[in-house]
């Protein structure tokens, strides 16, 4: 998982400007996800459609976690929302232009599911506001489509931090009208962690590359494990991923760990 103080990864180079596969440090994740985010909404009003987008933002850890915390959450989202608020405030500010985090107002959608509405206003024009839903559950079906209502086909409505996937998690009966609200939505920003064949795997979207998914190694080492068959407008699949995986690391984690122990022996008794 990320935390503050993360690890240097493989440096790969993109359209000539040299960058990691995955944000290498919080703020590096913030800068990448605002611009990422200006360009989606840009992209959506270039084609004539309201900016509905998702930004899926890895809430880094609190600094006191350590490697022996079984869940370093325990509070669930009631401890990561303020964690969430600052960095929601941070990412408004820097998608509408010439903006300030002092033009950024809030409300509580529902206290018990952790969920808020974060408004961001334009000095330039009241159509370039950009509205912010943050961990909105299925149980905020009905007020995610009146915000939506409110907000207008003009002004950017952001989804952050989802809390589903699919139209199915909203349940049998409202499975179709689900469907439909979130047929609007599309990836503006994303950075993703999920485990595959037991290697931890980030998967990151930005609207200048597309979908990307790459493996942390036991060095801390960034490899790159998409297929340039794959097309980076899908997120990808989770067999798939798992079939490109053991063709470009055999060997898995479990593995490649009794090897280390064999040539090293454990870690209680070795000297250095």
């Amino acid at each position: 998982m990320m935390q503050h103080s993360l690890a240097t990864f493989t440096i790969i180079t993109l359209v000539g400007v040299c960058q990691a596969l995955i944000p290498a440090t919080p703020g590096q994740q913030t800068r990448r996800a605002i611009i990422s985010t200006r360009d989606t909404i840009s992209k959506i009003r270039e084609a004539n459609k309201p900016p509905r987008i998702y930004i899926d933002y890895l809430i880094p850890l609190p600094p006191a976690t350590s490697d022996a915390d079984i869940d370093p959450w325990p509070g669930g989202l009631a401890q990561q929302y303020p964690y969430a608020e600052e960095i929601v405030r941070e990412i408004l500010a820097g998608v509408v232009e010439d903006s300030t985090p002092e033009k950024c107002s809030s409300q509580v959608i529902s206290a018990s599911d952790c969920c808020g509405l974060y408004i961001q206003e334009s000095p330039n024009s009241p159509g370039l506001d950009v509205a912010a839903i943050v961990f909105p559950s299925p149980d905020q079906l009905e007020n995610m489509k009146q915000i939506e209502q409110m907000v207008g086909d003009k002004r950017a409505m952001i989804v952050f931090n989802r809390q589903y996937t699919r139209a199915a998690d909203f349940g049998f009966f409202k499975k179709g009208e689900s469907q439909q609200f979130l047929d609007r939505f599309e990836w503006a920003f994303a950075f993703q962690e999920i485990a595959c064949r037991g290697e931890d795997v980030k998967l990151t979207f930005e609207q200048s590359t597309g979908w990307k998914a790459s493996v942390i190694d036991e060095n801390g080492q960034e490899i790159d494990v998409m297929d340039d068959s794959w097309d980076t407008a899908t997120r990808p699949d989770y067999l798939e991923l798992e079939k490109k995986i053991n063709e470009i690391i055999p060997e898995p984690l479990w593995m490649r760990k009794m090897g280390e122990v064999q040539e090293k022996g454990f870690k209680f008794q070795r000297k250095q």
